[in-house]
This record gives C-alpha cells, structure tokens and sequence, in this order.
C-alpha cells in the first residue's frame, strides 16, 4: 500500500473582502440617505465699538401702533389708518434722507397688519432700515431690537 503522506490541516482564516465590501455599500448607502440639518443664518453686520470716535447716529422716525390699528408717527397721531396715509407722513417726516431707521413701536395687542402696514409703508417710501422696540419683562424699559 502506498500512503501519501497527509497535509496538515490548514488554519481556517476569514476572508476579509467581502465583509468590507459590504461595508462600503453601507457607507454609502448611510451617507446618501442622511438628512443634514441646515441653518439658517442671518446676514448681520454687528456694530463695532471705537473709543475714541463716535459715530453719528441716523435719523430715527418712531412709530407708534396701538392695539385698534391707530398709527402715531413722531408723536403726531394720523388721521387715517390706511397705508398711503402712513407713508405719506413717512415721507414727510424722513424728507430726502433714505438712511433713516424706522422705530416700530407695537402694542402687544396690536394686528399683525398693522406692524405689517407700517413695514409696508415704509419699503413704499424707500426706508429700508426697520427695527423693532420691545420692552423687558421685569424693569417696563423700552429697548429697540433690530
């Protein structure tokens, strides 16, 4: 009898290819159905301090809206409540001087149209610098947001 003489029995090994080839469909397949999240960002130019120079301020028009939609501007109640009326005396006011910041100054239980209004009014006469004054909870100071 002829006897061959065995192999020894070879290590079992795991194949690595395909495992990582399964991997990588995964990958992908996480990376194309992720949803990021996008913020949004507000372009704002933040004021700069300067010690030694102050910087003059800009004409300001403060309007007034009460809570029945009556409009008061510079202190000067408006005979009308309609949007011609206030960018009439929008225009009045502010004259030839475009950079002049509106002051809306809303009362709590005022419509949104009348805020909308008086923004509207104001795009109508060219015054594109708008902001907001808004009073604290606790010290009834009024402050002025942008």
């Amino acid at each position: 009898m002829h006897f061959r003489k065995r192999r020894p029995p070879e290590d079992p090994e795991i194949n690595l290819i395909p495992f990582i080839d399964v991997l990588l469909v995964i990958l992908i397949f996480l990376m194309l159905t992720t949803t990021y999240s996008k913020v949004s960002e507000l372009k704002i130019n933040l004021p700069t301090a300067n010690a030694q120079a102050t910087k003059a301020r800009p004409a300001e028009i403060m309007v007034l809206v009460a809570a029945d939609g009556r409009y008061m501007v510079n202190q000067r109640m408006l005979a009308g409540r309609g949007i011609e009326t206030l960018a009439a005396s929008l225009a009045q006011v502010a004259g030839n001087a475009k950079n002049t910041v509106v002051i809306i100054n809303a009362d709590a239980q005022a419509s949104h149209q009348s805020v909308i209004n008086v923004m509207d009014a104001a795009r109508r006469v060219g015054l594109t610098q708008l902001t907001f004054a808004t009073q604290g909870q606790h010290d009834g100071a009024a402050k002025s947001e942008p």
